[in-house]
């Protein structure tokens, strides 16, 4: 997905993802667009996996 369709989709504009994906560590901006780009990944299928002691990740969901 690429940056413009990810924006789109959160309802944020494309140089405030950029800003969020240029951060360090995890992903930084205001709550409500962080909450907002987490809620388009997951609509589009990515589950996203706490920290079980290796580490916190993402994946696609088996019936995505």
């Amino acid at each position: 997905m690429g940056q413009a369709t990810l924006a789109e989709a959160a309802s944020i504009s494309v140089p405030t993802l950029k800003r969020m994906e240029a951060s360090v560590g995890a992903a930084a901006g205001m709550p409500n667009n962080v909450r907002a780009v987490v809620a388009a990944l997951e609509a589009a299928g990515i589950e996203f996996i706490p920290e079980n002691g290796g580490g916190a990740g993402v994946r696609l969901k088996a019936d995505a």
